[in-house]
C-alpha cells in the first residue's frame, strides 16, 4: 500500500492542517531522483509497514533506537512490520547527545555488520535528533551507503533534524562537525508519538518551530503567537499544522540548496550561538538543543538590533513570545559559570559556516526577514554577548 498523499498543506493563517484522525498530509522534498515524502499524521508508527513497504529495496530493515524511545515505540513498530512481512532486527543505543560520538558510531557500525546488513537493506531511525543523526551517518558510510528512513518521535526531529539529509556526530571541538549529507528515503512524522514526550522536550522542539516563522514567514509567527499554547498542550490539529508548515518551509529551502552552499544556511538562524552554548555545556544534558536554539534566536535578533538592522520592538516581541512559551530568554538558567563573550566566540570559531576565518551569521531585519551576513565586526558580537551574558557574571 502506497503512502497516502493526503491533503495539501494549508497556508499558515486559517485553520490548522487536517483534523485529528484525518488523512495524513504529505510534503515532498524535491531532489530529482532522490526526492522523498514527509508524511505527517497520526498513528503512523502503528501502521508503518504499509508506508515503508513501497520504498524498501527488499523487505528487511534494522531499527536503530535509544533506550528511552524503544520502551515506548519499538513494539508497535515491530508489530506493524510483522503484519506486512518485513523482516527486522533492532539495535538500541544510550539516549542523549553523548551518544553522538566516534565510540558509539563504531559500536553501531560493528553491530550492523554483525547483523550482515546488505546494501539493499534499510536502516530505520526511530527516535529524536540524536538517533536520526547517528543512524543516518552510519547508513551513509556503511558499505558506502545503505538506505535509511526517518521515524522521528520528538517535535524537534519532526520539524527539523529528520528532514534535509544532514547526518553527523559531535567532536570535542564542536557539534555536528563530522558527518555527511545523506537523504532518507522517507520521513514518517507521527504526531501521536509526541504525547509521550516530557514537557521540557516538547518545549525545546518549539524553538525550532518558531525559527521558520522568523526566517521568512511572518504569518506563521503570528499563527504561533495565537496557537503556540495549543501546540505545547498537545492539541493534535495544532501539532499537525505546526509540523506541516515547518516541513514545507525546510523542504523548499533544501530543494534549492541541498548542501548549504547558499540560502540553506538560513536554517541555522540562532544556531551559531546555540552550538557554542552546547559545546560549553559539554553535551551533558543541562541544556537541550532546542533550548539552546531559543537563546540563540534571541542573540541573533539582539545582534541584528545592535547593528541597526532590526527594530528593537521586533527583538523584544520574539523574546516575549519565547518566554511566554516557557523557553529561556538567556543562558543564565543552565549553570555555565565559565561562559564569557570570549569563550562563546572561541566556540563559534568552529562553526561550519566559518569562511576564510570569518564568522558567518544569520541576521534579521525583522520577524520573517532573515538573511546571511559574513561581514560582522567581532567587537559588535562581543558587545552583544557582554549584555546577554551579564546575568551570569553578576
Amino acid at each position: 500500500m502506497a503512502a497516502p498523499d493526503g491533503p495539501p498543506v494549508d497556508d499558515p493563517v486559517g485553520e490548522p492542517v487536517g483534523e485529528p484522525g484525518g488523512e495524513p498530509a504529505s510534503v515532498r522534498v524535491e531532489l530529482a531522483d532522490r526526492a522523498y515524502d514527509i508524511v505527517i499524521g497520526e498513528d503512523l508508527l502503528a501502521n508503518a509497514g504499509s508506508y515503508l513497504a513501497p520504498v524498501l529495496a527488499r523487505p528487511r530493515v534494522v531499527i536503530v533506537s535509544d533506550d528511552i524511545v524503544a520502551k515506548i515505540h519499538l513494539r508497535p513498530l515491530q508489530a506493524s512490520l510483522d503484519s506486512t512481512g518485513i523482516k527486522h532486527d533492532a539495535i538500541v543505543v544510550p539516549a542523549g547527545e553523548a551518544s553522538k560520538n566516534f565510540a558509539q558510531l563504531q559500536t553501531l557500525l560493528e553491530q550492523l555488520l554483525d547483523l550482515r546488513v546488505e546494501r539493499r537493506d534499510t536502516i530505520l531511525a526511530l527516535g529524536g535528533g540524536v538517533v536520526g543523526d547517528l543512524a543516518g551517518f552510519a547508513a551513509a558510510i556503511l558499505r558506502r551507503g545503505v538506505d535509511f528512513i526517518q521515524l522521528p518521535t520528538t517535535l524537534l526531529a519532526q520539524v527539523d533534524s529528520s528532514v534535509g539529509g544532514k547526518t553527523a556526530i559531535n567532536a570535542a571541538q564542536g557539534k555536528n562537525l563530522i558527518g555527511a549529507f545523506y537523504q532518507p528515503r522517507l520521513v514518517l512524522a507521527d504526531v501521536t508519538a509526541l504525547a509521550s514526550l516530557p514537557e521540557r522536550e516538547l518545549r525545546a522542539g518549539y524553538g525550532e518551530v518558531v525559527k521558520y516563522g522568523l526566517i521568512d514567514d511572518f504569518a506563521f509567527f503570528e499563527w504561533l503567537e495565537e496557537h503556540g499554547t495549543a501546540v505545547l498542550s498537545g492539541d493534535r490539529a495544532a501539532l499537525r499544522h505546526a509540523v506541516a508548515v515547518s516541513c514545507r518551509s525546510k523542504a523548499a529551502i533544501v530543494a534549492r540548496d541541498e548542501r548549504e552552499s547558499g540560502d540553506r544556511a538560513l536554517l541555522n538562524l540562532g544556531h551559531t550561538f546555540a552550538h557554542a552554548l552546547e559545546a560549553e555545556g559539554g553535551y551533558d544534558g543541562r541544556l537541550l538543543h532546542g533550548e539552546a536554539v531559543a537563546v540563540g534566536l534571541n542573540m541573533a535578533f539582539a545582534l541584528s538590533t545592535r547593528l541597526g538592522l532590526c527594530p528593537a520592538q521586533e527583538t523584544e516581541r520574539l523574546k516575549r513570545h519565547l518566554e511566554a512559551m516557557g523557553l529561556p530568554g538567556g543562558p543564565e538558567r543552565f549553570n555555565l559559570p565559565g561562559l564569557t563573550p570570549e569563550v562563546m566566540v572561541h566556540h563559534m570559531q568552529q562553526d561550519k559556516k566559518v569562511t576564510d576565518g570569518r564568522l558567518t551569521f544569520v541576521l534579521a531585519r525583522g520577524i520573517g526577514q532573515a538573511f546571511i551576513e559574513n561581514e560582522v565586526a567581532e567587537d559588535a558580537v562581543l558587545g552583544m554577548l557582554a549584555t546577554a551574558l551579564q546575568p551570569i557574571s553578576t
